[in-house]
């Protein structure tokens, strides 16, 4: 089951204690600026993990202002869409409700808060000027969520890099025959993402994977499909290509 940390009582507490009911997803964001765009990465993280274990769920964005732009930013980082207002939940009748946040905000209503650390560096509109946009995605979410990032000069080409070495590596992995994901590292994986959404430790998880000479080529590639079921950093997208 996935556990979040509630940012209001400091307790750890299940993301959906109703497995199969209805769960609302609300990011809540002041502007259009990188910590906005880790709190929309880190709802839809929320989303796609709840969904991987059986929980419908219904994304919502309350933004002051610029959301256009932030709907926008979503679509180009990945992110499934959100729906807009507060009068839509407020119909929803008695569904489970979580809120996305940054550090410090008072949510109002019920349901416990993920807190998220501030991002600084370029401007927001870096996004625009991107080749491969996953290369932002994997750039903030390659660092514990609760801990402050800066993106300095040449972090985002940095994991753009690195994101390109791993997708040749799943390209290379996928000409082996299938394996199953071993339930060793299925096992790691779930216990990574079920732990309050620990996405550098699925990520090192998958680095880890990949030395480990006792797995199969073809089961290192379906690790990394499996993983990116989560992750959205497009893996598998040079499979089939010329080596």
């Amino acid at each position: 089951m996935l556990r979040i940390l509630d940012a209001t009582t400091g307790e750890t507490v299940p993301a959906a204690p109703a497995r199969r009911a209805l769960t609302r997803v609300e990011a809540h964001v002041h502007g259009y600026d990188l910590t906005a765009l880790r709190v929309l990465l880190t709802t839809d993280l929320l989303l796609r993990a709840l969904e991987i274990g059986g929980t419908p769920v219904l994304p919502l964005l309350t933004a002051g202002r610029r959301q256009a732009e932030l709907h926008a930013a979503a679509t180009t980082l990945g992110i499934r869409p959100f729906e807009d207002g507060r009068d839509l939940a407020s119909g929803l009748g008695e569904t489970q409700v979580v809120h996305v946040a940054p550090e410090g905000t008072t949510v109002p209503g019920g349901g416990p808060t993920v807190a998220v650390a501030p991002a600084s560096g370029p401007d927001a509109a870096v996004l625009n000027g991107l080749a491969d946009p996953a290369a932002l995605r994997l750039a903030l979410l390659d660092a514990p969520r609760g801990t402050a990032v800066h993106l300095g000069a040449g972090a985002v080409d940095a994991a753009g890099r690195s994101l390109a070495r791993l997708r040749q590596d799943v390209a290379r992995w996928a000409r082996s025959p299938s394996r199953p994901v071993p339930e060793t590292v299925r096992g790691r994986l779930r216990d990574a993402w079920e732990d309050d959404l620990d996405v550098p430790g699925v990520l090192g998880v998958l680095r880890w994977a990949a030395g480990r000479p006792e797995i199969p080529d073809g089961a290192r590639f379906e690790t990394c499909a499996h993983a990116d079921r989560l992750l959205a950093l497009d893996l598998t997208r040079d499979v089939g290509s010329a080596p």
